[in-house]
């Protein structure tokens, strides 16, 4: 694939010494790259992370050790993992497609408000004994 660099973009001119017989090039700024990259990595770590002693791991820990057979449990956890994600993918293309940005930045935050209240007062109702409330 030959591409011709200009000062900020990259378009596609040839793919295996054939002409591109599309009309429409195909243009890829460079700050698109970067953000590609960029999203990749953040989307990577923050899964990474979140998973690392999350229940899913500890269960696919147990069957592996249960079933002897590691390579079967990987394929499908991995399967289960790769699904889940494209569910959260697609919902999220859904959700960015049929609402606006600012609804549901705000619906999320309340969302999350009430849960963080809700957990917190789980907590505090735990703790204190009944009697004191009284």
């Amino acid at each position: 694939m030959f591409k011709h660099n200009t000062k900020d973009k990259i378009s596609q001119c040839e793919v295996m010494g054939e002409p591109n017989s599309n009309p429409k090039i195909k243009v890829v700024t460079t700050k698109d790259s970067a953000s590609f990259i960029s999203i990749l990595i953040t989307s990577f770590s923050t899964i990474f992370l979140a998973e690392l002693g999350d229940k899913t791991q500890l269960a696919t820990l147990m069957l592996s050790a249960q079933s002897g057979r590691p390579l079967i449990i990987f394929t499908g956890a991995a399967l289960a993992l790769i699904t889940t994600s494209l569910l959260g993918v697609l919902i999220g293309q859904w959700i960015a497609n049929n609402l606006p940005r600012e609804k549901f930045t705000v619906i999320s935050g309340i969302i999350m408000l009430s849960l963080g209240i809700y957990l917190v007062s789980q907590g505090f109702v735990g703790f204190i004994p009944i009697r004191d409330l009284i």
